[in-house]
């Protein structure tokens, strides 16, 4: 996956109000720049989920290595700490949100995002880690 860092006119939207929301942006960031065994995003997965936090992270790391290797585009994502969100963070964070209730729309949008067709594997990542959030009490909402 090749990540673009950079806070240009890409960053447009506002972050989102829901804290689980931010959570997946946050793990979803530090990931993308630093690598699926960031330090830092496993500290703020076991500091929300607590015990419970080993699921939601591997299944993070394992949706995050699907969109690296199949993807064929650029994904931009803003570095950690900006606070404005750019539209493919906004375009996953709706995937994560949509993916057990409307997976269609959901499959549309990550076919979209990614530049790929046959996006079953990634979509079943990504409904996983909605799961595991939601599954955890920290279920992740539009907007």
């Amino acid at each position: 996956m090749t990540i673009a860092t950079t806070t240009s006119a890409l960053t447009l939207h506002d972050m989102p109000e829901c804290d689980n929301a931010r959570l997946f942006l946050f793990v979803f960031r530090r990931m993308g720049a630093h690598g699926l065994n960031d330090a830092i995003a496993a500290h703020a997965m076991l500091r929300v989920f607590g015990k419970a936090y080993r699921r939601p992270l591997m299944l993070m790391r394992a949706m995050m290595a699907d969109v690296a290797t199949q993807t064929n585009v650029t994904i931009a994502i803003a570095p950690c700490c900006f606070t404005r969100i750019t539209h493919a963070e906004v375009a996953m964070l709706t995937v994560i949100a949509r993916a057990e209730r409307q997976p269609a729309a959901a499959a549309l949008l990550l076919s979209d995002l990614l530049g790929v067709r046959h996006i079953d594997g990634l979509l079943a990542s990504a409904t996983a880690v909605a799961g595991a959030f939601a599954d955890a009490g920290h279920p992740v909402a539009e907007g």
